[in-house]
């Protein structure tokens, strides 16, 4: 099972990330990913033996209650990059109110899975919905323009769970499905 951990965006905020994801829809090279599935990854976990799942969601459920996180509302806002305006391989939107509750939990949700042998994390967790791709760099300035010009908020929403995501790659993207979920009390 190939998993990772997740904050979702609700329904309601599919149709703001598309128009967002639209404004891109002249940068060749850009491969947009499915608004329906939005989400914050808070960790990727990989390939996952499924006789492990029961001791994973042991430990997510008791990050989830080290974190201390309450349900927080999360305000969906700005536009960035990975790694860098100068090589863009991811493009995405910020999270502008609720980045401290979110870094809190995934940082509880770290030292739990790496404790358990899931590698580290390798960069410092950013909260962010990744919007696009860059398969190749024709669209680059069209990309840095936006990303330069707009600060786009897209909505809020209640965060009162966490997620783990099983993601089954096929030919048309990743499906996305929820394995287990974890209520923020």
């Amino acid at each position: 099972m190939r998993l990772f951990a997740s904050v979702d965006l609700p329904d309601d905020l599919a149709a703001p990330v598309a128009d967002l994801q639209a404004a891109f829809d002249d940068a060749s090279g850009l491969d947009v990913t499915d608004p329906e599935q939005a989400h914050v990854t808070m960790k990727f976990l990989g390939d996952v033996d499924e006789d492990r799942l029961p001791a994973l969601e042991r430990e997510l459920e008791a990050a989830v209650e080290e974190s201390g996180v309450d349900p927080f509302t999360v305000r969906y806002g700005g536009l960035g990059v990975f790694p860098s305006l100068e090589y863009i391989s991811v493009v995405w939107l910020g999270v502008a109110d609720g980045g401290e509750e979110l870094t809190r939990l995934h940082e509880a949700i770290e030292d739990r899975t790496t404790a358990m042998g899931f590698d580290p994390e390798d960069h410092e967790f950013t909260p962010h919905v990744t919007l696009a791709r860059m398969t190749h760099a024709g669209g680059k300035d069209l990309v840095q323009d936006l990303v330069r010009e707009r600060d786009p908020t897209i909505g809020e929403a209640r965060v009162d769970e966490l997620r783990l995501t099983e993601s089954t790659l096929t030919d048309e993207g990743p499906v996305y499905s929820t394995a287990a979920s974890f209520p923020l009390e």
